[in-house]
Formats: C-alpha cells, sequence, structure tokens
C-alpha cells in the first residue's frame, strides 16, 4: 500500500509538465485538421464547381437572349443615273395616242458612309430529343457526385488525425506507466539499499534491483522521446506548430460502448460515388441517342438599321421584327451517332460491373471492421481485468516482500507483470478506439 501512494505522489510530481501543454480533445483536432488540411479545401472548391455547373446545365431549359451592334463605315460613293427614253402617250381609255413624250437621263447620287444597327435576338429550344434534360441530370449527378467525394476526403483526414491523436494517447499513457514503474523501483531500490547497509540484504539483491531500475529509465526516456515525437506528429496533421506543447483528453475517446448498431453499407462515400457514376454513364446513353432525333427550336429577333444617303435620303432606317421556327433531322453520318451510342452503352456497363464488384468489396470489409472491432472490445475487457489481478497481485507481493515471506525475484516479477498489464491496457484502448474509427469508416457513418 505504501508503494501505490509513493506511485500516486510522483505521478502528481510529473503532472506541471502535463499541465503545462495545451489538452486538446479529439473532437477540437478534427475540427482543425479539417480548417487545415489542403485535400479537404480542394474538394471543397472541386464540389462549388460541380454547383456551378449543375447550374449551368439548368439554364439550357431557359431562353437564350442576346444583344447585337455593329458599326461600319465605307467611303463608296458615286451617281446613279439613267439614259434617255421616250414614252408613248395613252388617252384615258389606255389606248395609244401616236404621240411621246422624252424623258431626259436621271441621276442620283449616293454614298455609304456611317452604317450602323442593333438588336435584339431570343432563342429558346423546344424539343432537343432529350439532350438538355440529360444534361441536366448529368450536372446534378456530378454535383452529388464530388460532395461524396469531399465525404472521402473528409473521413481519410478523420482517420489519419484519429491514429495521429491515439499514437499520442498511447504514447502520453506508456510514459506514464513507464514512470510508475520506475517509482516503484525506485522505491524498492531505496528499501533494498537500507537491508544491505544494515547487513540484512547481500549485494546481489541491490545488483538486481539496479539492473531492473536502468532498464526501466531507458524505457521511461524511450517514452518521453516517444510522447514528443508523437505530439509533432498531431501538430502536424492539425496544422499547429511544430514546437507545440500539447496533449489529449484520453476520457474524450475511451468510450465503454463501442458495439456495431449498423451491419448497412449504403450510405458509404465509395458506394454512392459509384451509384451516381451509374447514374451519369446512363445519361450518356441518352444524350447519344438524341443525336439521331429532330431538334426543334424557337428565334425570335427585333432589329433596326440606319444607313447609305441615297438621292439625299436614309435608305435604310427602320426596324423589323422576325419569328421562326428551326428544325434539324439528322440523316446520315456514316456510323458516327450509332458508334457513339455503342460506347456510351459500353461505359455503362463497365460502370455497372465495378459498382457490383465493389459492393461485393464494401460489404467483405464492413464485416471485417465489425469483427475487428469485437476483438478490440473483449481485449479490452480482458486487460481490464488482467490490470485488476497484476494491482492486487503487486499488492500482496510488496507486503510478503516487506514482511520477509517472499523473495526479491518475486517482488520484481509481480512489478514487471504490473507494467506490462497497464501497457497492454494502454495499447487495447487505443486499439478499440482505432478499430471503432475503422467500423464508422466501413459504415458509412464517420462523417
Amino acid at each position: 500500500m505504501k508503494s501505490l501512494k509513493y506511485i500516486t505522489t510522483a505521478l502528481i510530481a510529473l503532472s506541471p509538465a502535463i499541465l503545462s501543454a495545451e489538452e486538446l480533445t479529439f473532437n477540437q483536432c478534427l475540427e482543425m485538421a479539417m480548417e487545415y488540411n489542403q485535400k479537404v479545401k480542394s474538394a471543397d472548391y472541386y464540389s462549388c464547381a460541380a454547383k456551378y455547373e449543375q447550374n449551368a446545365a439548368r439554364a439550357h431549359f431557359f431562353p437564350n437572349i442576346s444583344l447585337t451592334g455593329s458599326v461600319l463605315y465605307s467611303s463608296i460613293d458615286g451617281k446613279l443615273s439613267t439614259d434617255e427614253f421616250n414614252l408613248p402617250v395613252l388617252n384615258g381609255t389606255g389606248q395609244y395616242t401616236g404621240d411621246i413624250v422624252h424623258v431626259p437621263s436621271l441621276g442620283f447620287d449616293y454614298k455609304f458612309g456611317w452604317i450602323y444597327g442593333g438588336g435584339i435576338k431570343l432563342e429558346q429550344p423546344i424539343f432537343m430529343g432529350g439532350k438538355i434534360i440529360a444534361g441536366y441530370k448529368i450536372a446534378k449527378s456530378a454535383n452529388l457526385l464530388y460532395a461524396q467525394n469531399k465525404r472521402l476526403t473528409e473521413a481519410e483526414v478523420i482517420v489519419e488525425t484519429a491514429t495521429a491523436y491515439a499514437n499520442l494517447m498511447r504514447a502520453t499513457e506508456i510514459r506514464e506507466v513507464a514512470f510508475s514503474y520506475k517509482t516503484l523501483l525506485d522505491e524498492l531500490q531505496n528499501d533494498v539499499n537500507k537491508a544491505y547497509k544494515h547487513g540484512l540484504k547481500p549485494k546481489n539483491d541491490v545488483l538486481k534491483v539496479q539492473v531492473k531500475l536502468n532498464e526501466a529509465i531507458l524505457n521511461l526516456r524511450k517514452a518521453e522521446n516517444a510522447c514528443k515525437l508523437a505530439s509533432m506528429n498531431l501538430c502536424h496533421y492539425i496544422g499547429r506548430n511544430l514546437s507545440d506543447s500539447i496533449t489529449v483528453n484520453v476520457n474524450s475517446i475511451d468510450s465503454e460502448n463501442n458495439s456495431p448498431v449498423s451491419y448497412d453499407f449504403s450510405e458509404r462515400p465509395e458506394n454512392i460515388i459509384l451509384k451516381h457514376k451509374t447514374d451519369i454513364a446512363n445519361q450518356k446513353v441518352n444524350v447519344a441517342r438524341s443525336e439521331y432525333i429532330p431538334q426543334i427550336g424557337l428565334v425570335g429577333e427585333y432589329g433596326y438599321m440606319n444607313g447609305i444617303n441615297f438621292a439625299n435620303k436614309k435608305l435604310l432606317n427602320s426596324s423589323n421584327f422576325m419569328v421562326g421556327v428551326q428544325v434539324s433531322v439528322p440523316l446520315y453520318d456514316f456510323g458516327y451517332r450509332i458508334n457513339k451510342i455503342k460506347v456510351a452503352k459500353a461505359q455503362l456497363a463497365a460502370t455497372k460491373a465495378e459498382q457490383e464488384d465493389t459492393e461485393q468489396l464494401l460489404a467483405l470489409g464492413l464485416n471485417q471492421a465489425i469483427n475487428n472491432l469485437d476483438e478490440a472490445n473483449l481485449e479490452v475487457e480482458l486487460a481490464k481485468s488482467s490490470v485488476a489481478s497484476a494491482d492486487e497481485n503487486l499488492r500482496s507481493s510488496i507486503k510478503q516482500y516487506q514482511a520477509g515471506l517472499e523473495t526479491l525475484t518475486d517482488n520484481l516479477e509481480a512489478q514487471t507483470i504490473w507494467q506490462q498489464a497497464h501497457t497492454t491496457l494502454v495499447e487495447a484502448k487505443a486499439n478499440r478506439f482505432l478499430k471503432n474509427i475503422e467500423y464508422l469508416r466501413a459504415s458509412g457513418r464517420l462523417n
């Protein structure tokens, strides 16, 4: 009991270094990682671009209105004249009277100069063989696809951050275990040295404890270095300076209930992405098929033209309106359209095959993740049981040794078992946390 109190005192002595570090929860680290990670930013930009592409495709349903204008200058000028000619004279009944009238030659000046005009034009598709509808559905599916691609990227960041967080948690707790183990050996060495000075213990016992203590000191140094490196690694993923002093909140990830609640992978980003790819491939078949169907559009235009002086008057100075229907009927293209349809159908078949294969792999991955999580839960429970046994064994060993009923070797072995049990529990909790992350990702519930 004295040794366990000594461990508590030693941990308090270790705590100033820990308290001086900034403690971060797992959710805080995730938020910082999402803000910092460039892959997430890139995926977000692609998602925004896909939304704009969908808006652009929607615009094809509405009229296309354009304004045109032109200004020209020409130096052409001249005179338009006619030759002299005679006109017969008719009476009231339209009969020729025998007289003629002589008409002299006529001349008209003309000059082009500045010619300008403008107009507004409206084009409205009426029926395009389903191309516009299919194009909009492609853009919509692409928008949803990129949204899932963003989820996929975020999932990768979560896994990376979770691994770094778990490694720091593992390193921090192992450092504490190593420090506690060294503390036990320090107290034991102090007791053995006192007993040796009074001739109650042989020199061999002092050497045995010293060997174990040297190993503990080395392991503690390794644990401290591992903790620093794990902290730097986590800082790398969350966008902090590598020199920042941070620590983790173990309770933020040590959940008692990590049992699977879903056996469905339909919400996994990879699965949804393939479904959207299949939808896009199907609509591309419709786009290729629309090239075989007549296309009808409505055209309307209103314009104004001004220019060309003729006989000192403007020849062009008026507005006009035009409306009509355009019809395009495909006839023959030497097999171009039919081969485009075959290409689209082949791509659709390939996408469906890929989707079917991926669904089987995702189902297999989910079942494996469930098994791994189940084993990790059992591992934690067994490790906790081992820790309880090791704690009780250490208490009993200390009492027995202090009473002279147990050898030093047995006491050292009890301390080693205590260290191993606590280290195993730390590893088991970190492993369970990562296996839970793996399961959430496999079931599409990670983000």
